[in-house]
């Protein structure tokens, strides 16, 4: 900390993480170490599978790379920090790494709510309007639809760090939380926060309630379509092709708006690292794990791999 006038300001903070578990580090580091070695193994091998078999050079599969790439570093964005503060016992970071951070969470987070909703967009023209699907959903829109997700997963985070970058820290430095996100910062800031606060709300409406509600209209016309289809075994192939995507949406959105977006009650406060671990966690693992475990073309890919 460095001395300001009268005031003390913080530059560095204390992520306390799991800090009401002290028995459990040890524990805590191999449980989240296995984890993060099959997260990137299983989204890497993904990628390797997308890129080399010829099976798999379609836009569903061009899109699944891409999400297996965003998980990599999604996941690599957050677990090497906490590890090594579960490892070394140091939970200490600067504002400015704290800021770096936060800045990939947001922008990899925000760029996979696009991505998630070109993913649906992607099965909606395939079960609803397969006869146009070849044609309209050709190598240049797969391409310009993974550029756009980037692109607008990007911009807006960085506007929104230019605004960060301005805030000034003092007082406490201890962060309730195992990784920098913008709540538990703001927090800790003794600037005026209404503006930041206002930009956050619209961003967040633009960059994840948007892209859900594309994701949940596109999902709607799917089923819609499927429930339409007169045999069951119809039914079921169609609905496998999009079952995988769906979890992953759930899984995805369904603990993001539970923490962000629920009232702060004292029961869902002490459950947000629990819910938090999640989507920064678990989602980036069951990734990988289902597209292989409940994806034949997938499986087939990777027997060929293996044979070769």
């Amino acid at each position: 900390m460095e001395e300001g006038g009268n005031q003390t300001t913080v530059t560095e903070f204390i992520l306390l993480g799991f800090g009401d578990l002290p028995a459990l580090p040890i524990l805590l580091f191999l449980v989240l170490l296995a984890i993060y070695i099959v997260t990137m193994a299983g989204n890497l091998l993904i990628i390797a599978l997308v890129m080399t078999d010829q099976h798999l050079h379609t836009p569903m599969y061009f899109f699944l790379g891409n999400l297996s790439f965003l998980e990599s570093c999604y996941s690599s964005a957050i677990l090497p920090r906490l590890l090594a503060g579960l490892l070394t016992g140091n939970r200490t970071i600067s504002v400015v790494g704290c800021m770096t951070q936060f800045f990939f969470f947001c922008f990899l987070a925000t760029t996979e709510c696009y991505l998630l909703a070109a993913m649906a967009y992607d099965r909606y023209l395939a079960i609803c309007k397969p006869l146009h699907y070849g044609t309209r959903m050709n190598g240049r829109l797969c391409l310009q639809l993974a550029a756009g997700c980037w692109i607008s997963g990007f911009l807006p985070c960085t506007l929104m760090m230019s605004f960060m970058s301005q805030l000034v820290f003092c007082g406490s430095n201890e962060m309730d939380h195992f990784f920098c996100d913008y709540a538990p910062m703001l927090k800790l800031s003794c600037s005026d926060t209404s503006l930041l606060t206002l930009v956050l709300y619209v961003f967040s409406f633009l960059d994840a309630v948007s892209p859900f509600l594309l994701t949940v209209t596109s999902y709607v016309c799917v089923i819609n379509t499927i429930l339409r289809i007169p045999s069951s075994t119809g039914r079921q192939k169609t609905f496998s092709t999009c079952s995988s995507h769906l979890i992953i949406v759930a899984l995805f959105y369904g603990t993001i708006m539970i923490v962000y977006m629920l009232p702060k009650s004292n029961t869902l406060k002490a459950l947000n690292k629990v819910f938090s671990v999640i989507y920064t966690v678990l989602t980036p693992l069951a990734n990988p794990l289902i597209y292989s475990l409940r994806n034949r073309e997938v499986k087939e890919a990777l027997q060929n791999m293996g044979r070769k």
